[in-house]
């Protein structure tokens, strides 16, 4: 199935930009975040005022409140079994019309809307690479874990940002300051001996393996 969305393109003038003498402001592949796309639209801003600052907000509490080690063992040990439903890939697109991510501040829109935009976007840009046309239509499948099909998961268990568990947060996690977990230890549960085989992830669509 193949959206066609036509758009007007203003001319845009590219500018250079540099990396910023800030670390903070540094994003950790050395890249920086941009204040707007193409068409002038602002996206990521987590703290501009809008209808879906507070349920954005609240949602990156319950996550980071809930998502433990404990949490996090025990959904991959029931989870990987596989064991819940086998489906087709169409199937499940279509499981995520039902949902929109309370993580996000850009989008209200339901789930499939955003997986065929983001996969037509990116067939528009590179045609000849089906494999990436693909990947993003797929990219946020895992959000299937919110339909009772597949365990009917809260969201703050599935979406939102990638962080490891059992140690404190860093000031660069989506609305840090209203964090808080019982598990929030300076050095982390390995402080001792610390590698990156005993690092565990949140559990979600992005979730962090030990490697």
């Amino acid at each position: 199935m193949t959206l066609v969305v036509e758009q007007p393109r203003p001319a845009v003038t590219r500018e250079v930009k540099s990396i910023p003498s800030d670390p903070k402001e540094s994003l950790m592949d050395g890249g920086f975040v941009v204040d707007a796309n193409s068409f002038g639209h602002t996206f990521r801003d987590y703290n501009a005022e809008s209808e879906r600052q507070k349920t954005v907000e609240e949602f990156y509490r319950m996550n980071h409140i809930h998502q433990t080690c404990d949490f996090v063992k025990r959904m991959r040990e029931q989870y990987g079994k596989l064991d819940r439903v086998e489906m087709s890939i169409w199937e499940c697109i279509e499981l995520l019309n039902e949902f929109v991510d309370e993580s996000d501040p850009d989008l209200d829109e339901p789930q499939i809307e955003h997986l065929l935009q983001t996969a037509e976007a990116i067939r528009k840009d590179y045609p000849e690479e089906d494999w990436l046309h693909l990947t993003g239509l797929i990219h946020d499948l895992g959000k299937v874990l919110l339909h009772p099909s597949f365990g009917q998961l809260p969201q703050w268990a599935v979406v939102g940002d990638t962080f490891p568990v059992g140690c404190a947060f860093d000031e660069c996690n989506v609305h840090h300051k209203v964090l808080r977990n019982p598990e929030c230890l300076a050095k982390g549960v390995e402080c001792i001996s610390c590698r990156m085989t005993l690092m565990q992830g949140e559990f979600g669509i992005s979730t962090i393996r030990p490697l």
